[in-house]
């Protein structure tokens, strides 16, 4: 090979491999761009829980099975062992002074959000106040739990455990 062949290979390979670094530069500013978090600021409302299990900072708030805000804190209040979750609310949206937030989750195995249900009242939450009414995350580990309990004192001993249980020799009652 010549001089100039080789030339002319490392300038192509060089371009080949520019356009694929831009291609993918391209294909990361879309997926950022578009990934569906928003840099929009809202108005801050609280709202307490017994328990969060499985509600982070970031995950969604939803009313009507639509994303209208984010969690944007959670801590333990140290009077009440409350979880005290501070959430972001668009600035559009409005919620009644009676609305609920409950923790739910997407599915078996998805994450958790958290679902808020407008109230009746004509008056407003203002940014900073207090959602009072509230439902906490439900386990799924703990529910199974009792269902097995439930089960299992609902069979009772086995029949081999009542004829252990008896004396040798003794006539069955």
């Amino acid at each position: 090979m010549t001089s100039s062949t080789i030339a002319r290979r490392s300038a192509t390979e060089l371009l080949t491999g520019l356009a694929v670094l831009l291609i993918a530069a391209g294909f990361l500013f879309y997926a950022v761009i578009h990934s569906g978090r928003s840099s929009a600021s809202g108005y801050p409302l609280i709202a307490r829980f017994d328990h969060i299990d499985g509600l982070l900072v970031g995950s969604d708030v939803r009313l009507a099975g639509v994303k209208v805000g984010s969690v944007s804190s959670a801590r333990i209040d140290p009077q009440t062992y409350l979880a005290v979750v501070t959430l972001s609310l668009q600035d559009n949206i409005q919620l009644p002074k009676d609305s609920s937030a409950e923790i739910t989750s997407d599915g078996l195995l998805g994450g958790k959000f958290l679902s808020l249900t407008p109230g009746g009242d004509t008056t407003m939450l203002k940014p900073g106040q207090t959602i009072t009414i509230t439902q906490s995350s439900v386990s799924l580990e703990q529910l199974l739990g009792k269902f097995i309990f439930s089960v299992t004192s609902l069979v009772g001993p086995a029949k081999g455990d009542a004829a252990a249980a008896q004396k040798p020799g003794a006539a069955p009652k």
